[in-house]
């Protein structure tokens, strides 16, 4: 249930974002979450690159899937942003407790 629920899969899921100047750079998601009460869905990513290194390097965005497609959306209200980002402080902290 939790690894369904956090998103977790043996081979990672790879998403391409493009970059200000239209090249697609490659990232990992390491997290899929809805926030209570709502029906937004968010996925956290980070650079592929940086995916097997400790880094700060995470991006949160809301998205959508229409069959295949996959639909992302910057977070640009700062209540929303907090929401988020204290949702997944809340579930980084249970899995690290859980593998204590």
């Amino acid at each position: 249930m939790a690894n369904e629920y956090m998103g977790i899969e043996e081979e990672p899921e790879i998403i391409y974002i493009p970059d200000d100047e239209g090249h697609e750079e490659e990232f990992e998601v390491i997290m899929k979450f809805e926030v209570d009460g709502s029906d937004a869905k968010y996925m956290m990513v980070v650079p592929r690159e940086a995916a097997d290194e400790e880094t700060d390097e995470v991006y949160a965005f809301r998205y959508e899937e229409d069959g295949d497609d996959l639909k992302l959306f910057m977070i640009e209200d700062d209540e929303e942003w907090a929401i988020v980002e204290e949702t997944f402080n809340t579930l980084v902290e249970e899995l690290d407790g859980r593998d204590e």
